[in-house]
């Protein structure tokens, strides 16, 4: 896995089992927030295209989650199929790559996937 470093960041990506598990997903945090104690939670979710970042603030636990969904939306299964409790999720951000009607009034066909 090839991403870029600097000084200033710390990156944050999944470590791959085998050369088919390569990450998709990735986050860098500023070196200046680093007292936050940042942590990436393989352990809570361990999937390719879905990184959960946790750090602390006043002695609370906060995540932060990063998610790709592919053309087959695994990563969006693997989360409505998963029963894993995550509470104080400030930000989930990502490329969920699904168009629907919903919020593209363009696009004429809903998505079974946008209800999940």
């Amino acid at each position: 896995m090839e991403t870029n470093h600097h000084p200033n960041w710390i990156v944050f990506a999944r470590i791959p089992s085998e050369k088919s598990d390569v990450p998709r997903v990735i986050a860098y945090i500023n070196t200046r927030l680093s007292s936050l104690h940042f942590l990436l939670h393989r352990d809570i979710i361990n999937h390719r295209d879905i990184s959960l970042i946790s750090f602390l603030n006043n002695n609370i636990c906060y995540y932060i989650m990063n998610v790709y969904s592919d053309s087959s939306h695994s990563a969006l299964k693997y989360l409505k199929d998963t029963e894993v409790n995550i509470d104080n999720v400030l930000l989930m951000t990502g490329d969920f790559n699904i168009r629907d009607s919903l919020w593209d009034p363009s696009f004429t066909f809903h998505s079974s996937i946008s209800d999940n």
